[in-house]
């Protein structure tokens, strides 16, 4: 099964960095590019993704309120959402984990640290 990636960064070089990198990965596929979290927000009602790579700080609607909205939104409320920042802050993670986020990343992760974590948000719960 190809699991369905929305990417969600206010930064064009991320975003092709990361579908770069999951070009690259078998059964892993880039549905969507998003500049601000309204754009992830309707881009993933537009695309259902499986998992959703998000920056925390965009213009407009920051990417944790995009996560709430994404999460409390019955029609996509199954796509998996991983925050991604370059700020490592306690603050951060935790506004992340309560807007319903499935991971928490900082962008200086490993290529294969990157895939797993895809690999691993897509998977259902036990």
């Amino acid at each position: 099964m190809t699991v369905r990636v929305l990417l969600a960064d206010d930064q064009a070089l991320v975003r092709a960095g990361f579908r770069g990198l999951l070009a690259r990965t078998r059964d892993v596929a880039v549905v969507g590019e998003a500049a601000t979290g309204d754009e992830a927000v309707r881009l993933a009602k537009a695309t259902h993704p499986d998992v959703i790579l998000m920056d925390i700080r965009m213009p407009g609607t920051d990417g944790i309120t995009a996560t709430r909205l994404i999460v409390a939104d019955p029609a996509i409320s199954d796509c998996r959402v991983i925050i991604l920042t370059t700020f490592d802050t306690d603050e951060y993670l935790f506004a992340a984990l309560r807007a319903g986020a499935s991971g928490f990343l900082t962008k200086e992760i490993e290529p294969s640290e990157l895939r797993r974590a895809v690999a691993a948000a897509e998977r259902p719960l036990p």
